[in-house]
């Protein structure tokens, strides 16, 4: 353990220093992170020996997607979603949709064996974007305002969406397998839904007061302040998971609520838990790389590499191309966003999410996930920042 412990400090203690030199470059942080853990873990260097079973890296992943879920719901300007021509909307309302459908036509093409249910469940899976991928674009002031909301509202509130529908799909998966009366999958879903959305939302509100007390009467300290939207987050992940509803959308919905009423002051107070979940971040971009990657290699066939390239391009480019028809943006600009959906933690969480089901083809489902993060990162990582310094060299503007 202390092994282990000692690598990870050296790790993040010289990454910390030189963070600049790296991210200035080809490489971004979860890139390196999970480079860091295949190298130094048991299929190269042997190092690094994390000793996490399945639940471990279950519980890893799911507090890692609660925090971040939390903090993106809570950072989203709504108001974003009608500017600028409605970019962020087209995304979710329109190239959101035909990601899924694209996703499920480009699985029974190359799985024509793996039922139409579960093909579903891996467009959804695939479907997530991950703003930390990008971080080189979304924070890069040469890429037009527009284009880096757009693709930060679209990645802090797609996960959000794909998690009910997510929890729709296996709530039907689990009815065809057990014969069950649809209306018990139907009730399931809403269940977890509603309970989680109640959860989300009422923590919420009540933060909310308890904090307007507190600064009534000055009882607040900077130092513990920052960790009031933290447990805020983790709370409501738990509470509504213990009381049987989806603690992922209850800490989408605490997020957006408190986005929402805290305004102004949310910015302070999320500095935490962006924090936290940068830290949690680190750690699960490293065991990915140490334990996820070299057992799935093996697993890797032509169709799943093929899947792979196929979500990163066609099936995401093509949709969002679309999405963006009849907006003044360029035609480079429109391949841009359609390439800056890169797949990462919430499908690792989706992923671990399908692990204990009986779906049939839950080995493919993985492997094709699993793989699909890893080219994500090696590519998006290399091309954010030298596409993005091509904003600095052009004139953003309309089509010529």
């Amino acid at each position: 353990m202390y092994q282990n412990l000692a690598v990870i400090a050296a790790f993040l203690l010289v990454y910390s220093i030189f963070a600049g030199r790296f991210e200035s470059r080809l490489f971004n942080g979860p890139l390196m992170f999970m480079l860091a853990g295949l190298l130094l873990g048991p299929a190269v260097l042997g190092v690094l020996q994390p000793q996490l079973t399945r639940e471990g890296i279950k519980a890893l992943a799911e507090l890692t997607l609660a925090i971040v879920l939390f903090s993106d719901a809570a950072q989203a300007n709504l108001k974003v979603l009608h500017a600028n021509e409605g970019l962020p909307l087209r995304l979710l309302l329109i190239g959101l949709p035909l990601t899924l459908l694209a996703g499920g036509l480009a699985g029974y093409w190359l799985f024509p064996h793996i039922p139409l249910l579960e093909l579903a469940i891996l467009a959804t899976i695939l479907a997530p974007t991950d703003a930390a991928l990008g971080k080189a674009v979304v924070s890069n002031p040469v890429v037009p305002a527009p284009v880096r909301e757009g693709l930060n509202v679209e990645s802090g509130l797609n996960d959000g969406i794909c998690v009910p529908l997510l929890l729709l799909l296996l709530a039907l998966m689990l009815e065809v397998q057990t014969h069950e009366p649809l209306a018990l999958a139907v009730e399931l879903i809403l269940e977890e839904l509603g309970i989680g959305a109640l959860v989300g939302a009422g923590l919420a509100l009540l933060a909310w007061q308890l904090l307007g007390v507190s600064q009534k009467h000055h009882w607040q300290l900077p130092m513990w302040s920052q960790l009031t939207l933290p447990g805020l987050a983790l709370l409501s992940f738990a509470l509504a998971q213990t009381l049987g509803g989806s603690g992922f959308i209850a800490a989408f919905v605490g997020g957006l609520l408190s986005g929402f009423l805290l305004d102004q002051q949310k910015h302070k107070l999320l500095q935490a838990s962006e924090e936290f979940g940068s830290l949690l971040s680190i750690i699960t971009w490293l065991a990915f790389g140490a334990m996820v990657i070299p057992r799935a290699w093996s697993s890797f066939t032509v169709e799943i590499w093929l899947y792979a390239v196929l979500s990163l391009t066609l099936i995401r480019m093509l949709p969002v191309y679309i999405s963006l028809l009849g907006t003044r943006l360029d035609f480079e600009t429109r391949l841009f966003i359609g390439w800056f959906g890169p797949r990462g933690l919430a499908t690792i969480v989706f992923a671990v999410m399908i692990m204990d089901s009986n779906l049939q083809a839950i080995n493919t489902l993985l492997a094709t996930a699993i793989c699909t993060v890893l080219l994500s990162v090696l590519l998006h990582g290399i091309s954010a920042n030298p596409w993005a310094a091509r904003f600095a060299r052009r004139k953003p503007g309309s089509d010529q």
